[in-house]
């Protein structure tokens, strides 16, 4: 009997899988293999890729900022404004406050504007053959010795504001840069335990000016969908209150999230410790002034090295022990990987190249302007800023890890 109803079940089975369909048993399976897939698709895709540590991007925006102090030829300047720009457009992940380097580029043009006038307005130490134009001079009285209101205009002096203000802007643009590509959270999860305190108000203060310059894009945004002006003071005076107000929310919302969160609690640590903690970080930053000091003059050039390197391992040390009085822990550290050695060191050769041009031809890297000489472009110094493309090509795709 057994047997009869065990044969009757395989011609029913049999049966239905002639007409296409499948057992109980199968259908099961079927349902469970394009779940098991979506699954394992889902995992694959939801696997955050490799990210490049925020640090990596910080020191090379901050060494092409100190090419940029190194010379005032602005052909070099323009190079490294094209070179930074070229790399924003590559690396630029698609988040609101990565849309704030436009606003630091009219910032530099802002800048460069108003040393233009102060030029103009309040005259140059800078003596000068080719007068421009002549302004009406006010008269000063004789303790406003070496200032002056209005006179000659020459093309000397204002080629000089020229060149010092595109160095100064190329510095906010090159940090501008570096607050597109490195999330500031992110890098907050890097520093030592002794300086997260100090890291969150720095945090606060550099994510300040994107989400200023998100919210006004999108109040904007809003006015024009509804018909409503959004130039002008009037605009600007119906934006700026609701600006002012989302700030003064995302505050309040921060202190109860940092308070929710434990923020500023310490640990317990014996007294030996914190006394040590205070000596090596006291005489660590004391080492450092005294050997900086001793590099930049000559009569200690013996002793500035070695007791610059002393002070920079006793306030890395102080450091160290300081962490532990900071309770926290990271979820998921960025780690420093080959891509961020890679980025560090072609902003670095960048800087270096440009301060060993700048000690052996210093006439190349600073145009001469009396007489006054048209800029050219030197090469081995030129070629060396090209070094600080290498991110463009070797940083990971923000597409690829979205």
């Amino acid at each position: 009997m057994a047997e009869r109803a065990g044969r009757s079940q395989l011609r029913f089975d049999s049966a239905l899988k002639g007409r296409g369909a499948v057992s109980i048993c199968g259908s099961a399976a079927g349902r469970d293999q394009p779940r098991r897939r979506r699954r394992q698709s889902t995992t694959h895709r939801g696997t955050p890729r490799a990210q490049l540590h925020p640090g990596a991007w910080w020191l090379w925006s901050i060494s092409l900022g100190t090419a940029a102090t190194r010379t005032t030829n602005p052909l070099l300047l323009a190079l490294l404004i094209v070179t930074s720009a070229y790399v924003v457009a590559t690396c630029r992940p698609d988040t609101p406050t990565a849309r704030s380097y436009s606003a630091f580029v009219k910032l530099a043009l802002v800048v460069i504007a108003i040393r233009l006038l102060f030029a103009v307005a309040l005259g140059s130490p800078i003596p000068g053959s080719h007068t421009l134009l002549t302004l009406p001079e006010v008269p000063l009285p004789d303790w406003a010795q070496g200032i002056r209101l209005g006179g000659k205009v020459t093309a000397e002096s204002l080629l000089a504001a020229l060149y010092d203000g595109l160095r100064l802007a190329t510095l906010l643009i090159c940090v501008g840069a570096a607050n597109v590509l490195a999330n500031p959270s992110r890098l907050l999860k890097s520093l030592p335990g002794a300086l997260y305190e100090t890291g969150v108000a720095v945090v606060v203060a550099l994510t300040f000016a994107p989400n200023l310059i998100a919210d006004v894009q999108r109040l904007r945004a809003a006015r024009r969908l509804r018909g409503r002006p959004d130039r002008g003071i009037r605009g600007l005076a119906h934006v700026g209150l609701p600006v002012l107000e989302g700030a003064l929310e995302r505050s309040v919302a921060l202190a109860a999230a940092m308070d929710a969160r434990g923020y500023g609690r310490t640990a317990d640590v014996p007294p030996a410790v914190r006394r040590t903690t205070t000596a090596l970080t006291l005489g660590g930053l004391l080492g450092v002034c005294a050997g900086t000091y001793g590099l930049l003059t000559a009569e200690g050039g013996t002793y500035g090295l070695p007791v610059l390197l002393a002070g920079v391992a006793a306030a890395l040390a102080g450091l160290h022990l300081g962490g532990r009085r900071s309770l926290r822990t990271r979820y998921r550290p960025d780690p420093w990987n080959v891509r961020a050695w890679l980025v560090t060191a072609s902003g670095a050769a960048v800087a270096a190249a440009l301060a060993l041009a700048a000690a052996h031809d210093p006439a190349a890297l600073h145009p001469g302007l009396v007489p006054l000489v048209a800029p050219t472009l030197p090469l081995w110094p030129a070629a060396a800023v090209l070094l600080g493309l290498l991110p463009a090509f070797i940083a990971p795709n923000p597409k690829e890890q979205s």
